[in-house]
Formats: C-alpha cells, structure tokens, sequence
C-alpha cells in the first residue's frame, strides 16, 4: 500500500484510534456482530432493573473501557461500582473521565427507567470517596420508585454516537443549534460553546498541541495502544477498548501491515500518515463546545457525566457529530502547560473543565462495541 493510499485510509485519533478517512463506507460491510448485539438487545428483558441497564450500558465512556459493575442483590435497587480493573492511570491518573463515564451511564439508566415509569433515587457515594484515588466503595446506590413520565430524550439512546471522521467543512453548524447543546445541561454543570470561525480555528489549533502531546509522551500513547483491539475475532472476545473491524483491517492485520508493534514504531509509514491525518481531521472542527463545573469533586464529575449525556443527544437530534477533544483536560504532568491554557481559554475562575468537544456535521458511523449487560452484573 502506498503511504498516499494509506494516508486516505488510516488515521490515529487520540494517540490510537484508526478508523476510515476517506469515503469511509466500507468498515461496516463486516461488523463485528456479537460486539454489537448490545444495541439490538437493549430493553428484552423482564426485569425491570435489568431493562434499564441494558440501555445504560451503551453510554459514552473514556476508551470504551466500560468502568462499571452493577450489583443486584437488593429488591427493587441496584448498586453502582467502578470497574477498577478498567482504569486509564496514565491519561487519566486520578479516574476523572471514569467518573464522567459512570455519570453518563447514571443519566441513561434514569431515563431507561422512565420508559417504563420508574424513577431512580440516586445516592452518590454513600460510603465516601477519595478525590485522588477511585477504589471500589460504591459509586452509587440506586433505588427504582414508581412515578416517573417517559423522557424525551430516551428514543435518542440507540442513534447516539461518538464521531470521529472528518466532519463537512461546507456545512456551519447553526447559532441555534449550538445554543441547544449549551441549553442540554441540567444537573449542575455550566455549558458553553462556539462557532465563530476565528474561535474555532483557535480551538483547532489547541486541540492538535493536546493530541500531539499526547501522541508524543511514549505512556500516555503506549495505554490506547495496549487497548487495540484488532479484527473481528478480537472485538467479539473483548468487545471493550479501541477496535478495527471491517475487510481492510482483517488484510492489513493478516498480512502484517497493521499490528500493535507496528503502532508503536514511530518510524513506520502508517504512524507517520496517521498522524498527519488525525491533525488533518481536527481541523475539520466546526464549532466546540465545552462543559464546566464550579468545583472539581467525584459529585461534579458524575454531574458532568449526566450533563454530558444530554448534551450528546441534543446533538444526535440536531443531526451533529460529537467528538469529545479529551487531551487538554488530562491531569499528567507532560500536559500540565496546555491543560492550563485551555482552562484560561473555556473556564471561569475556579472552574474545571470536565469535557470539551468538537461539533459538525458528519456521515453516519456504527455503533461502537459493547459487553452485555450479563457480563456487568453481580447477584442479578
């Protein structure tokens, strides 16, 4: 493969993730079923709880690691652990984005719960938490009480998606809807946004220093590598992390032109196209927006999450693809300059920024892989 035909077919996204740059059809003609039934599966099941879960598991999280545990040995409630064998210690070194993760997976499941008239009495930490250090004290204890109208929001789950191709520079994205996804919070979280060209090309520009910081600090790059997840085979056995399906990775894979040493080598052609092709794609950013919270505890975390979750379906109803721009807000000292930057740039004094996101419209992309719901829950 030459390196321009490969430069059209291979980008790394956020110090890993490879998917199609080009016309960008053809890695859905061979889906990695199995990984996938989750979002077919969603909702059949008898158990109330277990229906709620099953939609709530298809929320967005860092690196798809899938952080939570569910345990169901109580009547009528459930209890909500972090996974901590899923933890990201070199982007993530205090668990934040996991914590972020569980609030997502907390709105889904309220809102499953309401589709079927349950409301969800949420208890955040009923045994404490440490700012520094997730552990495996309950993140939430979850009660399910009659009395709740559907939402919304809800027939939203199953479009949701995280889109990280090349968005449509033809295309500006409306004022209007812009304020709808700043407007989507409503646990807490303070939401902004942009798209103003000279912003947005100021952004661009911050969002490409974060990612090649990342690329460039040999741990932070080496934790998405160890999540590739390469074919079919692989997906359908570990259907969590970063993976490549579809008939050109299945070749490049076979034939030993993509593996996870080949990543690591920094001298090879794929690495070097791929990264000139990720920045390319930051730079298709038409609008960005960003999510702030007053304080910085494991409750404005989850409320961020939660806040998140609404902001993405507003943009999933507005036709808008999502990319969450993660680099900048990681807490490692090789990003500390930038992280400061991009604070000074979105935040109010004492703010943090929980998430920020380029916005734009985009083609279609499939669902992303998920466990089942069997393989997440304890005593059900």
């Amino acid at each position: 493969m030459s390196g321009m035909s490969r430069r059209k077919t291979l980008a790394l996204i956020g110090g890993g993730v490879i998917l199609a740059a080009g016309a960008g059809t053809w890695h859905v003609a061979r889906p990695a079923h199995a990984a996938r039934a989750p979002w077919t599966d969603a909702g059949r099941y008898a158990d109330p709880r277990m229906r709620a879960l099953s939609w709530a598991i298809l929320a967005p999280n860092p690196h798809n690691r899938q952080p939570w545990k569910v345990d169901l040995s109580q009547a009528g409630a459930a209890v909500l652990y972090a996974d901590t064998e899923r933890f990201l210690p070199h982007t993530d070194p205090f668990s934040r984005q996991i914590v972020i993760g569980l609030g997502c997976f907390l709105e889904t499941l309220a809102m499953a719960a309401a589709a079927d008239g349950f409301r969800t009495e949420v208890t955040l930490f009923p045994d404490g938490s440490d700012p520094e250090h997730l552990d495996s004290r309950p993140v939430a204890w979850i009660r399910f009480a009659e009395g709740a109208e559907p939402d919304p929001d809800f027939d939203l789950i199953g479009a949701r998606r995280t889109n990280r191709r090349p968005y449509d520079l033809s295309r500006p994205v409306p004022s209007e809807d812009m304020a709808l996804l700043v407007a989507a919070a409503r646990h807490g979280s303070r939401g902004d946004g942009t798209v103003l060209d000279s912003e947005v090309a100021e952004l661009r520009v911050l969002s490409e220093e974060a990612m090649q910081i990342e690329i460039d600090t040999p741990h932070t790059y080496r934790e998405s590598v160890d999540l590739f997840r390469i074919g079919r085979a692989e997906v359908n056995a570990n259907p969590d992390g970063i993976s490549f399906t579809g008939p050109l990775f299945e070749m490049l894979h076979r034939t030993g032109q993509f593996s996870r040493a080949l990543a690591l080598d920094r001298s090879s052609s794929a690495y070097a196209s791929g990264v000139d092709t990720v920045m390319e794609n930051m730079r298709t950013a038409m609008g960005h927006v960003w999510l702030c919270t007053r304080g910085n505890s494991r409750s404005d975390q989850i409320a961020a999450g939660r806040d998140w979750m609404r902001l993405h379906l507003a943009a999933t109803r507005a036709g808008l693809g999502v990319q969450p721009l993660s680099q900048a807000l990681q807490e490692y000292p090789e990003m500390a300059e930038l992280y400061s930057r991009v604070h000074d740039r979105l935040a109010k004094p004492g703010e943090t920024v929980q998430m920020w996101a380029r916005v734009g419209y985009a083609p279609e992309v499939p669902a992303s892989p998920r466990w089942p719901i069997e393989a997440k829950v304890l005593n059900g």
